[in-house]
This record gives structure tokens, C-alpha cells and sequence, in this order.
């Protein structure tokens, strides 16, 4: 996180650019959970997901990214392929709220000055701050998981994509995303973090992966300041 953190701070003030082109809109799509309660699928919207994106491109290849986004993470062991899971029969309902500031990388050449419509696979990476609800088996095994308190927690996303240029002005794009977090509570398994002291009796699950949460979704950008006038 360190290195990431120095490299974001070089890009940001390097003189190599002369002009510069901003971009902000919404993102919208679905939402899924990685953890230790229901379907275990990499990618499966199962919730929505939506808010607001900002870009400053700094280059045909990079562009710093800001975004804001609001999810629902739902999950049930009813519909998971483990039949373990099946006939514990957990599931919960938590939110998220992030920011996510980092960089994102164009495959490809994606200069707005030019004449002919840019487009290109980009990947996307950076620094997330989420706040979601702690939960925990509040009454023991035989109840079902509650929200409880708040977690706040960091996150690095994997994000990857394709935009297009719709129009001069507006881009589209589409992309998946996954978020690897800093806690193993967003599905109650490690009520720890919550309760600040071991509780093996309401423990379940892996204690040694920390959950993650996916965005699949699309979003229309709309571009504005000069074109850009990329100078090396």
C-alpha cells in the first residue's frame, strides 16, 4: 500500500502535461459476496449497486479515478452449490458505502483529441474506504446473523473494463470489480473484530481469508475542460 500510495503522488504532480480533460458521471449494476456465507461464485449480481465516478486524465494511458458508490450485499447459504452451507442455512443482509480514489490504466491509446472514436480495455486499481455493519450470531447458532455496530475498513479494488467513446462528449463503459477488504466480518464469521474478544461458540467459517465484495455494472461518463494536448 506504501508503494501504491508513492507511485499516486509522482503521477499526480509529474510536469508532463500541458491540458487536461475531466470526466464525471454514474455507475450502475449489481453487487455479490465473497465470504464464508452463501453462493461462492466469483461473480453473481445478486443486489444493486450505484453512484458517482470522476476521472482527470493525465495521459492516453492513465487517468486518476474517484468514485463513490452504494451497495446492498445480500447472501444466503440456501443458495449455495455446498450442501454444508445448505443445511446450516445462514444468510444476512449488509450495505456499503465507498470512496475509491487510485489509477486506471489503458491497454490502449485513449487520446479524446483525436478525430476518430477512442476506445480500449483498462484496468483499475487504488485505495477504498468503506463503511458497512458489523454482524454477528447475536443469540448464538441456532438464530440467524444481525447487523450490529459499524466497520470501517480499507479495500483494494481489482477492477477491470472497456469504454468506448459514445459521442465527442459521453463515454460508456463496462466493467467488473472486485474488492478485497481488510475484514472477515462483513458476513458475521469473525465476531471478534465487533466484540473485541474471541467468541469460538459463534465463530464459523475460514479465519484465514477476509471476505470480498464484487461490482458488476456499467457507467456514462461526460467530458468536459480542454481537450487534452498530451506533450511528453
Amino acid at each position: 500500500m506504501r508503494y501504491l500510495f508513492t507511485f499516486l503522488v509522482i503521477a499526480m504532480f509529474s510536469p508532463q502535461i500541458h491540458s487536461q480533460n475531466f470526466e464525471v458521471g454514474v455507475f450502475g449494476g449489481g453487487s455479490n459476496f465473497i465470504g464464508d456465507v452463501g453462493n461462492s461464485t466469483y461473480i453473481w449480481p445478486n443486489a444493486p449497486v450505484g453512484g458517482f465516478i470522476g476521472k482527470w486524465n493525465r495521459s492516453p494511458r492513465y487517468a486518476f479515478r474517484l468514485s463513490l458508490l452504494y451497495a446492498k450485499l445480500s447472501a444466503d447459504d440456501a443458495k449455495s452449490e455446498d450442501t454444508r452451507r445448505q443445511q446450516r442455512g445462514y444468510s444476512f443482509e449488509n450495505t456499503v458505502a465507498e470512496a475509491s480514489l487510485g489509477l486506471e490504466f489503458n491497454f490502449w491509446s485513449f487520446d479524446l483529441s483525436e478525430a476518430t472514436k477512442q476506445s480500449t480495455p483498462y484496468l483499475y486499481t487504488g485505495i477504498t474506504y468503506f463503511r458497512a455493519d458489523h454482524m454477528y450470531l447475536k443469540n448464538g447458532r441456532n438464530n440467524n446473523i444481525v447487523n450490529e455496530g459499524s466497520n470501517w475498513e480499507f479495500a483494494i479494488p481489482m477492477v477491470m473494463g472497456y469504454k468506448e467513446e459514445i459521442t465527442r462528449d459521453i463515454i460508456g463503459a463496462i466493467e467488473i470489480g472486485a474488492r478485497y477488504t481488510f475484514t472477515d466480518n462483513l458476513d458475521g464469521s469473525w465476531p471478534e473484530e465487533y466484540l473485541g474478544q474471541r467468541s469460538p461458540t459463534i465463530e464459523f467459517g475460514n479465519r484465514n481469508t477476509n471476505d470480498w465484495y464484487v461490482f458488476s455494472g456499467i457507467s456514462f461518463t461526460f467530458t468536459f475542460g480542454r481537450k487534452p494536448c498530451y506533450c511528453f
